[in-house]
Formats: structure tokens, C-alpha cells, sequence
């Protein structure tokens, strides 16, 4: 625990400073100097907080496991509408949303989700577990309550549950009907609104609709295209229905119906370069990437597109003691993006005239340095790297859509008597299609501006011909078996045993086509490093040895979890409880292996390592063996086994709620997805980290000081360690990726009367997120394959990581203004003191360089809602 107790002496120091102030600035209005005895005398007394994070209605204080919960009134005074809202409030856990729409990386206490595997956390909405990854990322109307359960729930939840659930609840319909209308407007052209109705339609009917609606210009502007709507815009629409059937005294049934769309754009990154030899040249040839000035050149209008389609339906029956609970869901997410490419600094389009063309015409145009435009492309007329107002990146296009459908039943016992028990079943089908292409740019001609990418895995059109695809199709089954079982041993002592069976089998089938179809490459060789190209050069490195077959692999893993409670007093209670998570493996898209074995592995590593080109002794000349990347098509299970101990009190009569935790999780085979650029290309793949260990501690407060003030602080902090990683074996030692140091918050909220119908409110609220690797690369060299490029060549040189790691960060939020039983009007300001941030590093090892994604801007706004 050196590590740990090391953070809470300094890493600490500038969050709690800044969380002190914003507790401060408001705690100050109202002069709160009398003791806390006479403070409590005035405390109103709150209502006792219900939760379903174990699948049955119990107290939050009965709970054994750290949830933390946003009630009706937490949301509302929050303004709480994504999924990032409420975690920028929840201690222990950060989110990363920056590519696209549906790419969102959550991490809960060191346990991070990997781009295109699967979520680590349940998502329950409405007693429903949804299964897809882009589910989470929407926009959220009519919330009731959100819990954020942590510590692995794979017992209760099942698979992808290693790390946390979310449960949320919408509201159901009245008996009277009744609904809202919101409309808001801020800063860069961002307006909004939502709207809900329902109540009772007949006497065993209720009904509700709701509609959101959001649209922003974004904070950053294209330089190149001279427009202010295409970097960071974001367009959404969202309708859903609700029927509740009431079918008979005893029996409900829920069907919810959703539908939405999402429109905007897409890889909002700068390239970033860190090797360190070329500085004499240029200083930003080794640039910490928190220092990065972002600017926006790219000559394709990047898109990102989302259809989404859900159906549920869910039956509850109540026999005496006992309920049946039986539920489905249909989903069908459709998302796909289009942007500029990355292939620039490797050369693969130098011959092609439209490449040739743009750049003679953009010579001298000030891209950020040491990046630069000569008289023609290829280095060292030219030095490029992603995304530039050329079209000798190339373009890319993503693709994932998934349909899915499920089922759960299951039979809970009541919570009379001493014994309570839950058994059921769940079934899972995924259909999942993934493409990944790199395509040749000669869009808009003879401009070559503003032009979109063909949204399709392959095409021939000669505006954007594919050049180099992955294509799969992911067909999965999961079959489940789960119980639990709880007994009240005495008043004051109770305990827990939960125990699930999960089996997935999986299929992987590839869908690119080959030089026989007619499909052959123009540029880029795979089989051969910058080997010569003709009608029989394939779009997939896997295909050069032949057809890629298809595939299966069953996983199946058997997850326990024992927890204990101990009521100290009436007011305080400890637990402890232990667990086992599970997330299958999987496919990467095949040719993954033969990829990065060839154009890295086998290229790379053999010409520096065995062909004199490293000498040992220059400083970060790394051992052939230490370096490779063992990249495979499927990766393995990843488990995980938790413990851990905290405490929860309630005093003041429910006024000042504590709560504490410590906990290790030890994870095995833990799955890492990164970006792997090189003479190829970009290519997605998930690996395996083989041992890495978790340790923590968490804290939080929440005090109703007075009728009129409300504070509440927490905070968690993180010790980390890879301890084997034979993928990347020269990273053992380093710190978990995407795991910041500490995460915290903390706020205040005043409400004081105006007149007997109005009351003033205002909600202060700061988030703070410690600094953060997001690779497993870190402070240290690798080889770089820029001296492979012919157009290069050059003694080796390393590029060096320890410039990637994001500096620690505070966001301050404002949300002030009127209300009325019948209406509110709000002013919200989201980073109050417009703070320079990272949203996303992402390095490419093998690049000499990572990938940064700004965080957002200062942003002012103005909102009404209207009750009825």
C-alpha cells in the first residue's frame, strides 16, 4: 500500500484545495458558523433511500457493497441528462467519450472497458439489462433514480458485470395525467428540449411518451475548411413509449418501445510525436502531449452515424412470498463513422496524383509544427502526420452494429422472515458486424474539400476506393444459471451467498472480400512491406496465405460472491464481501495476427534486433525479445477476484450520511484494446494483460446541513500494477490504463425562499480526476517503424511515452436559478473556469507518436421547464 498511502499525502493536494473553495464559496452565503448541534435542530428529515442494486427493493444502508445514488432531486438539481453527468459525480469512476457516439470507456476502480469487447458493468434500465456497449451513451428524460453499484456483480448480473452496474430508473406512469416540457439554449449554438406526458388511460392501462432533442455547432473549428459545425457537432432525437398493464390485482405488465438517431462527427484527435532524437530539429518532435495546442486541418468532413431501436417488455407476478419476474429486449444499434485517415506519414498514397496535387497546392500552410507542407509529399519534402488538409491520409471508415436479443426469469422471495432467496435464468443472442476499412481520398475533386466518406465497409467507386479492410461478423450465444440466497443469522448480522454458471459460445466468420471477387488493393501491400501491388494483392494481411476461415470458442466461467453485514448501532453498519468477475474472449478482426507480425514482428524487430540496425548500447535499444507485440485473432476470458471491507453510518437523525471502503481486485488475462499504427495502416485489437493488481480506497459524505443547504463530498483513490503482461512483456511494473490516480467530488447546494410561492437555488459542484496513463506503454522507448518508410530510412530511433501520461484535472459546474411548483427557469454553466483538459490520449508505440482528444470548453446556458 506505499503506493496508496503516497496519494493520499500529495496526489490529493490540488483536488482537495479546489474542493475546499467550491464548499466554501457557497457555504459562505448563508454564514454557516453556528456548531453542528444547533445546525441539526434545523435539518428536515429525509426520506430513507430505497435501491434495487441486488435485484429486490432493501435500504441503501442495508446494502453490503459501495453504491452510490442519485435521486430524483440529485438529478434535477444536477441537471443530469448523459451518462457522463452522473458519473463526473460518482467517486471511482471516470468515463472517456471521444471518437464517436457509441465509443464510451468506463472505468470503475482500475476496471476498464476495451473498445470493441465488452462493457465491464450491467447497464439495468427499468429492471431490463441491456447488453450493447453504445446503449449507455444516450440522451436520459424522466429519471427517477440512478445507482452506481462497484465491486465485481457478476453473481447477480452475470457476464461483463466485473467491475460495476448501473441501475436505472425512469418514472412511471401517474394515475393522473400529467407531464414537463424543457428548453434550453447555450453557447455554440447548442439548444436542446425534452418533453414527457402519461398517466392513467383506462382502469387497467397507463401510458406515457417522452422526446428529446439536442443539437450543438460544437467548441472546436476546421481551420482548413473554415467552418465552426464540423469538428465536435452533435445532433440527436429520441422518442420512446411506455404501456403499463395492470392485469389483474397481482400482475403488471411493462413494454417500453425507443427509437433514436444520432448525426454528428467523429476522431476529434491531433497527432502528437514523442521521439526525442529528432528535437534538435524541432522541439515539438518530443511534445508532452498536455501542452499540445489543438487545431483542426482535416479536408473530410468527419461524420459519425446512429440509428437505434429497443423493445422491451417486462411481467411481474405476485404470489404470496414469492414474485415472478420474467423479462425481454430486442435492440438493435446501427453506428458507423467516417473521417480523415492516418496514413500520411507512411507514404502509402505519395504517387497518387490527387496526394500529389494537394500538397503542391497547400505548400507552406501552417500545419502544427514539426508537421510541415513542402513541394511535394514523401519526407523530407514533406512531413505529415494524421488528419491533415491532404489527401495523403487517406480516409477510414468504422462500422459496429449489433442486434441483440434477451431474456431473464427468475422467482424472489419477499424479505419476510430470515431466509430470502432469488433464482433464475437468462439468455443472450448477439449479432455483431465490425468493419474497419482505410480507403484512398480523391473525394471533391478538384478541390478535394469538405468531401464525406462512403459509408460502406467496401466500395469501388473511384472517389473512395477501399484499399484495405477488416470485415467480420460476430454471431454469439449465452446461456445463465444464477442464485442467491440471504440469512438474517441474527439482528444485527447477516449474510449473502450469490452464485451464477455463465456459458457463451462464439462464432467469428470474415466477410472481406478477396482478389478472386475482384477486390485487390492499389497502394498498400499486406502481404509484403511496401512490396509492389497488382489485381492479386489482397485488402487483408490474413488473406495472403489463403482464405480465412471461420471460427468457434465456447467460454464459460462459474462466479460466486460472499458478503456479510454487521449492524454496529442503529446508525452504523460494516461489511465486507468478496467476489468473482468474468467477461468472455473473444475475435479480434481476423488478420490481426498476420498483420502486426508482419509489418511489425517480423519487420521490425528482426531488421533492428538481428540486423545490426539497434546497437545495444545506445540508450532505448530494447531486446528483440522484450519488445515484440503478441498480438493473436481471439483473446482470452478475462476473471477477476474482489475483496472488500467499508462501513456505512447514518447520524443526525439520517442528516449526515458517511460511508468508506478499501478494496483489492486481482484480474487475470485483463482485456486491453489499443490503436496499432503502422506501414499498414490503423488497426483495432484487443489483447490480454495477464496479471494486474488493484487497490483502493474511497470515502464520501453527504450532510443536509440545514432546510436551506446541502453539502456533500467523496473521493477515491487508486494504487495499480501490471504484474505479467506477455503481449507487451517490457510493461510490467507500470500502472493499470485509463485508471486515473484519484477521482472526487465534491458540492454544495442552496435553496432559500423568495416569496411563498418561489425559491432561489443554485448548485455548486466541482469533479477532479488524477493523472492518467492510458496505455500500457509508459515511461520508456520503443523502436518506432518511421526508418522503414523508404521515403525515410535512418539510423533506428526510439520513440519515448513518458510525455503521454494526462496531468490531473478539476471541473467546476454552476447551476443557479428560480422554481416554482409549476415551472423553472435555470442558468448552468459547465466548466466555470474553462479548464484545459484531456479527454483521451491515445499512443501508438509503434508510431513514434499518441493521439490526443481535447477535453470541452467553457459553456454558458440558459433553460426552462414547464410542469402541467
Amino acid at each position: 500500500m506505499k503506493n496508496l498511502r503516497c496519494h493520499l499525502r500529495t496526489a490529493r493536494l490540488p483536488a482537495a484545495t479546489l474542493l475546499s473553495a467550491a464548499l466554501a464559496s457557497l457555504a459562505g452565503i448563508g454564514g454557516l458558523s453556528a456548531t453542528s448541534a444547533a445546525l441539526a435542530q434545523d435539518v428536515r428529515q429525509p426520506d430513507e433511500i430505497t435501491v434495487f442494486a441486488r435485484k429486490r427493493s432493501e435500504s441503501l444502508q442495508d446494502v453490503p457493497a459501495t453504491v452510490t445514488v442519485f435521486t430524483e432531486r440529485d438529478i434535477e438539481r444536477n441537471g443530469v441528462d448523459r451518462a457522463g453527468d452522473f458519473i463526473a459525480l460518482t467517486p471511482g469512476v471516470s468515463l472517456v467519450d471521444a471518437a464517436e457516439v457509441g465509443d464510451t470507456q468506463v472505468n470503475i476502480r482500475g476496471m476498464n472497458g476495451a473498445r470493441d469487447a465488452e462493457n465491464n458493468y450491467a447497464l439495468v434500465i427499468d429492471g431490463v439489462t441491456y447488453t450493447n456497449p453504445a446503449a449507455l451513451n444516450r440522451e436520459y428524460a424522466n429519471l427517477q433514480q440512478i445507482e452506481v453499484l462497484k465491486g465485481p456483480q457478476g453473481a447477480l448480473y452475470g457476464r461483463n458485470a466485473s467491475a460495476g452496474a448501473f441501475i436505472i430508473s425512469t418514472k412511471l406512469p401517474d394515475e393522473g395525467l400529467e407531464g414537463d416540457v424543457k428548453v434550453g439554449y447555450g453557447e455554440d449554438d447548442t439548444k436542446y428540449a425534452s418533453g414527457t406526458y402519461g398517466g392513467r388511460l383506462n382502469d387497467t392501462l397507463l401510458g406515457s411518451v417522452q422526446a428529446t432533442y439536442y443539437d450543438t455547432d460544437g467548441f472546436y473549428n476546421n481551420e482548413y475548411l473554415n467552418r465552426d459545425d464540423i469538428t465536435d457537432n452533435l445532433e440527436s432525437w429520441d422518442l420512446a413509449g411506455r404501456l403499463q398493464f395492470e392485469l389483474g390485482d397481482n400482475t403488471t405488465l411493462d413494454t417500453k418501445v425507443r427509437i433514436s438517431e444520432v448525426e454528428g462527427s467523429s476522431i476529434r484527435f491531433n497527432s502528437i510525436f514523442h521521439i526525442p532524437a529528432f528535437t534538435g530539429t524541432a522541439p515539438e518532435f518530443d511534445e508532452d502531449v498536455n501542452d499540445h495546442d489543438f487545431r483542426f486541418f482535416n479536408n473530410v468532413v468527419h461524420t459519425n452515424d446512429q440509428e437505434s431501436l429497443e423493445f422491451s417488455a417486462k411481467l411481474d407476478h405476485d404470489f404470496e412470498g414469492v414474485t415472478l419476474t420474467a423479462w425481454t429486449l430486442f435492440s438493435d444499434i446501427e453506428n458507423m463513422l467516417g473521417a480523415d485517415g492516418t496514413s500520411a506519414a507512411f507514404s502509402f498514397f505519395d504517387t497518387d496524383q490527387a496526394c500529389i496535387d494537394t500538397v503542391a497546392g497547400l505548400t507552406g500552410f501552417g500545419l502544427n509544427p514539426p508537421q510541415y507542407i513542402g513541394a511535394s509529399p514523401g519526407f523530407p519534402n514533406s512531413l505529415l502526420g494524421a488528419y491533415t488538409p491532404t489527401t495523403c491520409d487517406g480516409t477510414q471508415f468504422q462500422m459496429r452494429n449489433q442486434k441483440d436479443y434477451s431474456f431473464e426469469v427468475r422467482l424472489t422471495s419477499d424479505n419476510d422472515g430470515p431466509i430470502q432467496w432469488m433464482t433464475g435464468i437468462y439468455y443472450l443472442n448477439i449479432d455483431r458486424e465490425v468493419a474497419v476499412s482505410t480507403g484512398v481520398d480523391n473525394l471533391n475533386p478538384p478541390t478535394y474539400r469538405g468531401g464525406t466518406v462512403i459509408m460502406q465497409p467496401y466500395t469501388t467507386d473511384p472517389s473512395n476506393p477501399t484499399e484495405q479492410l477488416v470485415w467480420d461478423q460476430f454471431d454469439t450465444d449465452v446461456y445463465s444459471l444464477f442464485g442467491q440466497v440471504g440469512w438474517d443469522i441474527s439482528d444485527t448480522v447477516t449474510a449473502d451467498l450469490a452464485l451464477r454458471y455463465d456459458r457463451e459460445e462464439r462464432k467469428v466468420r470474415n466477410k472481406v472480400p478477396t482478389p478472386a471477387d475482384g477486390a485487390s488493393a492499389s497502394f498498400i501491400n499486406p502481404c509484403v512491406p511496401f512490396g509492389p501491388v497488382d489485381s492479386t494483392t489482397p485488402l487483408n494481411p490474413g488473406l495472403c496465405n489463403g482464405p480465412i476461415e471461420p471460427k468457434n470458442k465456447n467460454f464459460s466461467e462459474l462466479q460466486p460472491k460472499l458478503s456479510v453485514n454487521w449492524t454496529v448501532t442503529d446508525e452504523t453498519s460494516v461489511f465486507a464481501s468478496w467476489g468473482k468477475g468474468f467477461r468472455s474472449g473473444g475475435f479480434n478482426s481476423q488478420g490481426s495476427e498476420a498483420t502486426v507480425d508482419t509489418f511489425i514482428n517480423n519487420l521490425l524487430f528482426d531488421e533492428f534486433g538481428n540486423n545490426g540496425l539497434c546497437d545495444p548500447s545506445v540508450p532505448g535499444c530494447l531486446e528483440t525479445s522484450r519488445s515484440q507485440i503478441n498480438i493473436t485473432d481471439d483473446y482470452r476470458k478475462e476473471t477477476s477476484t474482489a475483496i472488500e471491507l467499508g462501513f456505512k453510518s447514518s447520524l443526525l437523525d439520517g442528516g449526515l450520511r458517511l460511508e468508506g471502503a478499501i478494496y483489492q481486485t486481482d484480474v487475470d488475462d485483463m482485456q486491453f484494446f489499443e490503436f496499432i499504427v503502422g506501414p499498414f495502416g490503423l488497426l483495432r485489437v484487443v489483447e490480454n494483460i495477464d496479471d494486474v493488481q488493484l487497490r483502493g480506497l474511497e470515502l464520501a459524505a453527504t450532510w443536509d446541513a440545514t432546510e436551506w443547504l446541502d453539502l456533500y463530498i467523496g473521493a477515491n483513490f487508486n494504487d495499480t500494477e501490471i504484474k505479467k503482461n506477455s503481449a507487451r512483456p517490457d510493461t510490467v511494473g507500470n500502472d493499470s490504463p485509463y485508471t486515473p490516480d484519484y477521482t472526487g467530488t465534491a458540492g454544495a447546494y442552496l435553496n432559500l425562499p423568495v416569496n411563498d410561492e418561489m425559491e432561489f437555488f443554485a448548485n455548486l459542484n466541482i469533479s477532479a480526476v488524477g493523472k492518467t496513463w492510458f496505455h500500457a506503454v509508459q515511461d520508456q522507448s520503443r523502436p518506432i517503424g518511421f526508418e522503414l518508410v523508404p521515403a525515410v530510412g535512418g539510423p533506428f530511433t526510439p520513440g519515448n511515452y513518458t510525455k503521454t501520461r494526462r496531468d490531473a484535472y478539476e471541473l467546476l459546474n454552476l447551476r443557479t436559478g428560480v422554481e416554482t411548483d409549476t415551472w423553472t427557469a435555470a442558468i448552468w454553466v459547465d466548466n466555470l473556469t474553462d479548464e484545459d483538459y484531456l479527454e483521451e490520449v491515445i499512443p501508438a508505440p509503434e508510431f513514434g507518436g499518441s493521439f490526443g482528444h481535447p477535453g470541452g470548453l467553457r459553456r454558458i446556458g440558459a433553460e426552462f421547464l414547464y410542469r402541467f
